[in-house]
C-alpha cells in the first residue's frame, strides 16, 4: 500500500459536493486506487475513509483530509465499516510501505517483522478492503488464467515487473530505466515494482519519483528502505508504523 501525501485542501472549506475533489486528488495521487494500488482508468472514485454512510461521519462527508481514492472492489468491500483511525494502518498517515510484504503468488500479508498489535492492525487493514482475499481464478478456453481480480493482476504485474528487471539488466541504460517507469505507472501497482526491484535503490528512487503523491520523506534517501514510523504528520492517529 503506497503511503501518499494529498496536500492541503485546494479550497478554504469543505467540499460542498465531495465528488468535486476527484480531479484534485487524481491530479495529485495520479489515477491508482489508494489501498489495492491499480491503475483504474476509470470507474475510481472519491472514497470516504470515515464512511459517509454512518451518521457520526456526517460532518467528514465534504472535508479534505477524509478523502482518498478508491477503486470499486476496495470501496465495495469497504462500504460502511466503521474505521477507527488508531486500528488500522492508512495510506495518507502511515509508513504502509513497512506495513506489508509482497510475494509473487499475489498475496499481500503483514510484513514479516510486525509483531504483536501493529501486526494485527496490519491484518485488519487488509480485511478492510479485502486485500486478503484468496485468488479466485478464471481460465479463458486455453486454460489461461485470466487477471480479473486483484490477486490475479498483482500475480500479472509482478511477472510483467520482473521480465522488465531482466531487461534492465541485460541493458543498461536511463533509457531503460526510463521506460520502466512509464510501464509501471500504465500497470500500477507501485508496491510491487519496489519489492522485485528491492536490490536495485536507483530504481526505487525512480518509482517514489515517477508516482505521484508518493510520500518521499516515507523512505531513505540513500537505501530507499521504508522510514518507520512515518515522520509525524497533522493528521489524527498517524505515524503508527
Amino acid at each position: 500500500m503506497r503511503p501518499i501525501e494529498r496536500g492541503a485542501s485546494p479550497q478554504p472549506g469543505d467540499f460542498a459536493d465531495y465528488r468535486d475533489a476527484f480531479p484534485y486528488l487524481q491530479a495529485r495521487l495520479g489515477p491508482f486506487c489508494s489501498y489495492c494500488e491499480r491503475r483504474i482508468a476509470t470507474m475510481l472514485a472519491v472514497e470516504h475513509i470515515q464512511p459517509k454512510g454512518l451518521p457520526q461521519y456526517a460532518h467528514l462527508i465534504g472535508q479534505w483530509d477524509n478523502f482518498l481514492l478508491g477503486c470499486v472492489n476496495c470501496n465495495g468491500t469497504k462500504k460502511d465499516k466503521d474505521v477507527h483511525l488508531a486500528e488500522v494502518f492508512l495510506p495518507d498517515r502511515d509508513n504502509t510501505a513497512a506495513a506489508f510484504d509482497y510475494s509473487p503468488d499475489g498475496k499481500v500479508v503483514p510484513a514479516a517483522a510486525l509483531t504483536g498489535s501493529p501486526r494485527q492492525m496490519a491484518k485488519d487493514t487488509l480485511a478492510l478492503t479485502g486485500l486478503d482475499r484468496p485468488l479466485h481464478a478464471v481460465l479463458d478456453e486455453n486454460g489461461q488464467l485470466v487477471a480479473i481480480d486483484r490477486v490475479a493482476q498483482r500475480m500479472e504485474v509482478w511477472l510483467v515487473a520482473q521480465r522488465s528487471r531482466g531487461h534492465l539488466q541485460h541493458h543498461p541504460s536511463d533509457a531503460i530505466r526510463e521506460q520502466i517507469v512509464e510501464t509501471a505507472r500504465g500497470y500500477g501497482f507501485f508496491s510491487i515494482w519496489m519489492m522485485v526491484f528491492l536490490d536495485d535503490p536507483e530504481m526505487r528512487r525512480r518509482f517514489i519519483a515517477g508516482f505521484p503523491g508518493t510520500a518521499v520523506d516515507c523512505f531513505q534517501a540513500t537505501t530507499t528502505a521504508a522510514v518507520s514510523p512515518r515522520p509525524p504528520g497533522d493528521l489524527p492517529q498517524g505515524s503508527k508504523i
